[in-house]
C-alpha cells in the first residue's frame, strides 16, 4: 500500500520545530553581531551602521543564489513522493558544483568593487571604511554558506529537518562564542578585534558548518558528491526554477537595498536604528519560516502523490500554527519593548528612532506569517514563475511608490516600514487568492 504524507499536528511540528531552530540560526548570528558591535568602545554607532549595510548586501547575495535550496527541496520531495529517487541520484552533486563555481566568481567580482558597492548605499567616511573592512572578511564564507544551504535543500526534500538543525545549532553556538572572544578580546591574551573580530567569527563558524554538512550528506542521505556527466534530466528544470526564484530574490533585495539606502541618507542614527529593526524583523521571518519550510517540503511530496485534499488541509494548518507563533513573539516583544532596544545600543538618538518604528514591525507579523507560509507552499509546488512575478509587482508597484511618497513627506523610518507593510500585504493576499483559485476545487 502506498504510504501518503502525514500532516497531523505532531508530524508537522516534527518537521517545523527543527526547521525553526535551523532557520533562526542565521538571523541569530546577525542579531548577535549587531548587539555586540553596537556595544564596542570605539565608534559603536558607525560600526553598527556598517554591519547593517554590509550584512544586508551579503544577505542579498546569499538569498539570490541560495534559491537552489528551495528548488532542490521541491525536486527531491517530488521524486520521494513518487518513489523514484534513483532517477535523480546525480542531481545534488551537479547543482552543488554549479553553486560553488557561481559563488566563487561572484565573491571575486564583489571583492574588487566593494567600495563602489557600499557607496551605492550612501555610505561614506568611517561607515564606508568599516563596511568594506567587514565585507572583505565576511564574504570569504559566501561559497561555504551556499554549499551548506544546498545540502539543507537535499535534507528538506527527504523530509529531514533534524540534521540541518544540528548543523545550524553548532554554527550558531560557535559564532556567538567567537563573537565575544574576538570582538572584545581576552585581557592579557588577545587584543580586541572589534568589527573585524565579528567578521572572522562568522567565517570560522561557516567553515565548521560546511565540514559538518559534507560529512552528514555522505552518511545520512542516499546521494554522493561525486560529480558525473551527462547532466541529470532535472538539472535544466531545476536551474530554471532557481533562476526564477533568483529573480524573485533580486526583486526582494531591491526593497531591502532601498530601505537601507534611504535610512543611511537620513543619518547615522537612522541607519543604526534601521539595522536593529530589520535584524529583529529577520529573526521573526526565519522563526515563522519553519512552517514555511514544512510547506516547501511537504507540498512537493503531496504534489508527487497528487494528494490535493491533504495539500489544502496542510495550508490551513500551517497558517494557524504560523500566525499563533507570530502572535506569541509579538506579545513577548510588547512586554519587553524598551529593554530589547537597549540590548543593541545605548545611544538615545538611535533608541528614539528605533522605538518609533518597532510597533510597525510587530503589527505586521501575523500578515508576514501567512505570506511566508504560502511562499513556502508555492516553492514546494515549483511555481517559481508566480513567486517571481509577484515579488516584482509588490516591489515596484507597492513598496517603491509608498517609499517615495513617504520620503516626500519626510516620514523617514516610519515611511520605510509603512512601505514594508504594504509590500507584505500584497505578497500574502495574492498568494492566498491564487492558491484558493487553483486548489479549492481539487479539495473535494
Amino acid at each position: 500500500m502506498h504510504k501518503t504524507s502525514n500532516i497531523s499536528f505532531k508530524a508537522i511540528n516534527k518537521l517545523a520545530i527543527p526547521a525553526i531552530i535551523s532557520g533562526i540560526a542565521e538571523p541569530l548570528l546577525s542579531i548577535t553581531d549587531t548587539a555586540i558591535v553596537g556595544n564596542i568602545q570605539q565608534h559603536p554607532t558607525e560600526a553598527l551602521a556598517a554591519v547593517g549595510i554590509a550584512g544586508s548586501f551579503i544577505s542579498a547575495l546569499v538569498w539570490i543564489l541560495a534559491q537552489t535550496r528551495s528548488a532542490i527541496s521541491a525536486t527531491v520531495g517530488k521524486y520521494l513522493g513518487a518513489k523514484k529517487l534513483n532517477e535523480i541520484d546525480s542531481l545534488p552533486a551537479q547543482i552543488i558544483g554549479f553553486n560553488i563555481v557561481a559563488s566563487v566568481l561572484i565573491y571575486f567580482v564583489t571583492l574588487f568593487f566593494a567600495e563602489e558597492i557600499f557607496q551605492l548605499y550612501n555610505a561614506n567616511g568611517l561607515i564606508l571604511n568599516y563596511s568594506v573592512e567587514y565585507f572583505k572578511i565576511r564574504a570569504i564564507g559566501f561559497p561555504l554558506t551556499l554549499f551548506v544551504f544546498s545540502v539543507f535543500g537535499v535534507f528538506g526534500g527527504l523530509q529531514n529537518t533534524f540534521w540541518p538543525m544540528v548543523i545550524s545549532m553548532v554554527g550558531a553556538g560557535l559564532n556567538i562564542a567567537l563573537d565575544f572572544v574576538l570582538v572584545f578580546g581576552i585581557d592579557g591574551y588577545l587584543a580586541p578585534m572589534n568589527i573585524v573580530g565579528a567578521a572572522w567569527a562568522s567565517v570560522i563558524a561557516q567553515m565548521v558548518m560546511a565540514v559538518l554538512a559534507f560529512i552528514l550528506l555522505l552518511k545520512k542521505t542516499p546521494f554522493s558528491l561525486k560529480f558525473s556527466l551527462p547532466f541529470n534530466k532535472e538539472f535544466k528544470k531545476l536551474l530554471t526554477i532557481s533562476l526564477n526564484l533568483a529573480i524573485r530574490a533580486a526583486s526582494l533585495n531591491v526593497a531591502l537595498y532601498l530601505a537601507n539606502s534611504f535610512a543611511t541618507k537620513y543619518g547615522d542614527n537612522y541607519i543604526a536604528a534601521q539595522t536593529i529593526a530589520f535584524q529583529i524583523w529577520l529573526f521573526f521571518a526565519f522563526f515563522i519560516d519553519g512552517y514555511a519550510s514544512v510547506g516547501n517540503i511537504v507540498s512537493g511530496k503531496l504534489l508527487g502523490e497528487q494528494n490535493y485534499k491533504k495539500l489544502w488541509k496542510l495550508s490551513i494548518k500551517l497558517c494557524k500554527y504560523a500566525v499563533s507563533v507570530a502572535i506569541i513573539l509579538v506579545l513577548i516583544c510588547v512586554l519587553f519593548y524598551f529593554p530589547i532596544g537597549r540590548l543593541f545600543s545605548k545611544n538615545q538618538l538611535v533608541l528614539q528612532s528605533f522605538y518609533g518604528i518597532f510597533w510597525i514591525v510587530l503589527l505586521m507579523q501575523p500578515i508576514n506569517a501567512i505570506a511566508f507560509v504560502f511562499d513556502g507552499i508555492f516553492k514546494g509546488l515549483a511555481e517559481a514563475a508566480t513567486l517571481r512575478n509577484l515579488l516584482i509587482f509588490a516591489t515596484f508597484f507597492g513598496f517603491l511608490p509608498v517609499l517615495l511618497v513617504s520620503d516626500y513627506f519626510d516620514l523617514k523610518l516610519n515611511g520605510i516600514w509603512l512601505a514594508f507593510f504594504v509590500w507584505m500585504i500584497i505578497r500574502g493576499s495574492v498568494l492566498v487568492g491564487k492558491f484558493r483559485k487553483n486548489y479549492l476545487h481539487k479539495n473535494t
